[in-house]
């Protein structure tokens, strides 16, 4: 199994410069990854660097916390898609679903689905803040609005990714949604972990780690 075609190159940093921007699009050519995943505002160098390849470019709306107004997530992602974005990686409304709020919650992701069309949209439902309901819970409003994807993490919580917690969301949404797992993988036998069992996506900044079979011990 080629575990590169699975990666989302994923830089995130706030300090990411245009020249990190560059490397990070050299890698993922190099190493032929699925895609770049990288803040909005670097969406037209991407589309530059990355025009003469198949990698394609993911960008994040409403991140990371999820909390701005759908109205501002709507634009952000057909703007990112205006820009060349190729998929869409939106954060749950965490608030507003811990107020038991499923409507608004379920309005939200489906605002912005409806609004991208066919663009893949990947809903990040923050596990790390929710109990083994919540999980299930959120899997299910992100089935009800058709959403491509189920993400676990950010990334910018206390903690990314869990076998157990991707397994609860497999259960849940079973063959009709696919699974992003972030935050956290570092290296290959992980990464290998999350595909064995049905995991389709990999989210993670040590892409080149996990390329080279290497154990990465950056802290999460």
């Amino acid at each position: 199994m080629n575990i590169n075609s699975y990666i989302d190159h994923t830089l995130l940093s706030a300090s990411a410069t245009e020249r990190d921007i560059i490397d990070h699009c050299n890698q993922a050519k190099k190493h032929k990854f699925y895609s770049v995943c990288i803040n909005s505002c670097y969406v037209p160098l991407a589309k530059q660097l990355l025009k003469d390849s198949s990698i394609k470019i993911c960008t994040v709306v409403g991140f990371p916390l999820g909390a701005s107004s759908t109205e501002a997530k709507v634009f952000e992602a057909k703007q990112a898609i205006d820009d060349g974005a190729h998929e869409i990686d939106m954060v749950m409304n965490l608030g507003v679903f811990k107020s038991k709020n499923y409507v608004e919650v379920f309005k939200d992701i489906k605002d912005v689905k409806t609004a991208i069309g066919k663009t893949p949209l990947k809903v990040i439902i923050e596990i790390s803040e929710l109990s083994k309901n919540g999980i299930v819970k959120a899997s299910e409003i992100c089935l009800d609005a058709k959403v491509d994807f189920v993400k676990t993490s950010s990334g910018f919580t206390k903690s990314g990714a869990t076998l157990t917690a991707v397994k609860i969301i497999r259960k849940t949404v079973r063959d009709k949604c696919k699974i992003k797992a972030s935050g956290g993988i570092g290296d290959y036998e992980t990464a290998r972990k999350y595909t064995d069992i049905g995991v389709e996506r990999i989210g993670t900044s040590k892409g080149v780690a996990i390329a080279n079979g290497e154990l990465s011990r950056a802290d999460y």
